[in-house]
C-alpha cells in the first residue's frame, strides 16, 4: 500500500513583508515630496520638486516593487483593486500600511521643522506644501476645477501603473521609470494649481500637521483620485487583465511575471495537489529496483582476450 503525504507548498513572500515595504516606501516619497516643497530654494537647488519626487517613486520602486509590486498611493491600490489584480484584504493591508508610513515621514519632516529656529509656526509652513481648493490655491481653483484635475490625474497615473506592469507589456521592466516620470510630470501640473499630489496617502499625511483648513477640505484628496482609480481600473478589467498569475511564487529580484502582486492564498492554489504529494519509503519500497548495467571498456576486453 502506497502511503502519502502532503508537503507545504510555497507560500512566498508573506502580506506583512509586502505591507512593511508599501509603508516604508511611501513613507520615502512623503519624506522627500513634503520635505523638497518645504525647504526648497530655486536658486541654490536647480531640480524641480516635481522632479524630485518622481525620480523618488523610481528608486522606492526599483527597492522595494519587488516585494509589494511599489503602489506607494492607495489610488494605484484601488485601482489594482477594481482591475482584479489582488484581493481585499491584500489591498486593505496597503492601504493601512500606506498611511502609516505617509503619517511617520510627514512626522519626521515636521520635527525637522521644529529644529529650525526662524520658524515660529511650524503649521503654517506646511500649508506651503498641502493640498487645497479655493483660497487655498495657488491660482484660487475651485472645488471643481481642482475635482477634474484630481481625477484625470489619478486616472492616468493608475492606467500608465497598470499598463506598464501587465502580464503582456514587453517592456514591464522599465516601470519604475515609467511611473516616476509620470508622477513628475503631474505634480508639475499639481503644484502648479494647488499642490495637488494625487496621491490620498500623502496629502493626508500633510493635512494633518497644517492648519485647520487643509482637514476640512482633505475629503476631495481623497474621493476624486479614487475616483480617477476606479475609472483607469474598470478600463484595464475590460482588456482582460484581471487573471492573477498562476505560478507559485518564487522570491527573485524581479518577478518574471512584472509587477503584479500575487496574493499568499492565489500562491498555495497554484501548487497541484499531486505535486504535493512525497512518496514515503513504504511506497519506494514497492518499485522495482533498476539493475545497473556495467560499464563496457572494449580496449581492455580486447587485450583481456575477449575479443579477437
Amino acid at each position: 500500500m502506497t502511503t502519502t503525504v502532503s508537503a507545504p507548498s510555497s507560500r512566498g513572500t508573506r502580506l506583512l513583508a509586502r505591507a512593511s515595504a508599501e509603508a516604508l516606501g511611501t513613507l520615502f516619497l512623503v519624506v522627500i515630496g513634503l520635505g523638497v516643497l518645504i525647504f526648497i530654494n530655486p536658486q541654490a537647488v536647480p531640480m524641480p520638486a516635481s522632479l524630485a519626487s518622481g525620480l523618488t517613486v523610481t528608486a522606492a520602486m526599483l527597492a522595494f516593487g519587488y516585494l509589494s509590486g511599489g503602489h506607494f498611493n492607495p489610488a494605484i491600490t484601488v485601482g489594482h483593486l477594481v482591475a482584479g489584480r489582488m484581493k481585499l484584504v491584500d489591498g486593505a493591508a496597503y492601504l493601512g500600511a500606506q498611511i502609516v508610513g505617509a503619517l511617520l515621514g510627514a512626522l519626521a519632516i515636521f520635527a525637522v521643522v521644529r529644529t529650525v529656529p526662524g520658524i515660529t509656526d511650524s503649521r503654517t509652513v506646511f500649508d506651503t506644501a498641502t493640498s487645497g481648493f479655493g483660497t487655498h490655491s495657488s491660482f484660487q481653483v475651485p472645488v471643481t476645477g481642482v475635482m477634474l484635475i484630481e481625477v484625470l490625474g489619478a486616472a492616468l497615473l493608475v492606467g500608465v501603473f497598470l499598463g506598464v506592469t501587465a502580464r503582456r507589456n514587453p517592456s514591464k521592466l522599465a516601470a519604475p521609470f515609467a511611473v516616476g516620470l509620470t508622477v513628475a510630470v503631474l505634480l508639475q501640473l499639481g503644484q502648479s494649481t494647488g499642490n495637488l499630489a494625487f496621491n490620498p496617502a500623502r496629502a493626508t499625511a500633510s493635512a494633518i500637521f497644517s492648519s485647520s483648513w487643509a482637514v476640512e477640505q482633505l475629503w476631495l484628496f481623497w474621493v476624486a483620485p479614487l475616483v480617477g482609480a476606479a475609472i483607469a481600473g474598470l478600463i484595464f478589467r475590460g482588456f482582460g487583465e484581471t487573471t492573477p498569475v498562476a505560478v507559485a511564487e518564487v522570491e527573485e529580484p524581479l518577478p518574471a511575471d512584472g509587477w503584479e502582486e500575487k496574493s499568499d492564498d492565489d500562491a498555495e492554489a497554484a501548487v497541484p495537489e499531486s505535486a504535493a504529494e512525497v512518496s514515503t519509503p513504504a511506497a519506494e519500497s514497492a518499485v522495482a529496483p533498476v539493475e545497473e548495467k556495467p560499464d563496457v571498456d572494449p580496449a581492455r576486453d580486447f587485450f583481456d582476450g575477449k575479443r579477437g
